[in-house]
């Protein structure tokens, strides 16, 4: 098992780690002090539960939960010190599968954790493994967030991967620019334009080493979408 914790306390972390690794030797804790290196970490590493505290020194707890639900359905547990139905309600309303007030006991984690794992098991653990997309010389690993050039992994950002993910969950078919800006920002991608996506895209095309001006792996649709190549 994989745990992700994005906690800023080093007390809590030191605590939190020892627990699972005392019910669980053999799994692998992973942390994150700040909430976008948490949400980065969601995305490479694909973690089997997130424990996820609210007050993060760059943004809020809320906010990861809303970048991670983008992307992910993992479990995620917010433990907090914010003992208030407004935060619970609006934890659970955003996505949190339970949300646990500190101080809290281990056994009482432990207990929270095993449960939500066996509420989601059936649609998170199981789900379908997507197998790799190839065009020409680019592969793209869905299942564990890797892109190939040439045999050679190729370092893309969170966006350019769910721009990329995306059209090659649909290989061959038209994806909307305003789907892959639902992808990109949810709710709040009204308030980007299509100057940003294209050069998301831009971005994309250099790294795999696809020519704008002659593209042969992602192509555009005029005042559409993208294309992955068939």
């Amino acid at each position: 098992m994989k745990v992700l914790l994005i906690e800023d306390s080093p007390e809590i972390l030191k605590g939190v780690s020892l627990t699972f690794g005392l019910r669980w030797p053999d799994a692998t804790v992973l942390t994150a002090m700040e909430g976008m290196s948490g949400v980065e970490l969601v995305e490479k590493e694909s973690p089997d539960i997130v424990i996820l505290d609210l007050n993060l020194p760059d943004i809020t707890g809320f906010e990861v939960l809303e970048h991670i639900r983008k992307f992910s359905e993992v479990p995620i547990i917010i433990l907090t010190v914010r003992d208030n139905e407004v935060d619970e309600l609006r934890g659970l309303e955003m996505g949190a599968d339970d949300y646990i007030v500190k101080p809290f006991s281990p056994a009482n984690l432990l207990i929270r954790v095993q449960a939500v794992l066996r509420r989601t098991n059936g649609s998170f653990k199981k789900e379908h493994v997507p197998d790799p997309v190839t065009v020409q010389n680019v592969t793209v690993n869905i299942a564990t967030r890797e892109v190939f050039v040439d045999d050679q992994r190729v370092s893309i950002t969170p966006n350019e991967g769910k721009i990329l993910y995306s059209l090659a969950k649909n290989k061959g078919k038209l994806v909307s620019r305003d789907s892959l800006k639902q992808t990109l920002w949810g709710n709040e991608s009204k308030y980007y334009d299509n100057t940003v996506l294209k050069r998301y895209v831009y971005q994309l095309r250099k790294k795999l080493g696809d020519d704008a001006s002659c593209p042969r792996i992602i192509l555009n649709e005029r005042g559409l979408g993208y294309r992955l190549v068939a």
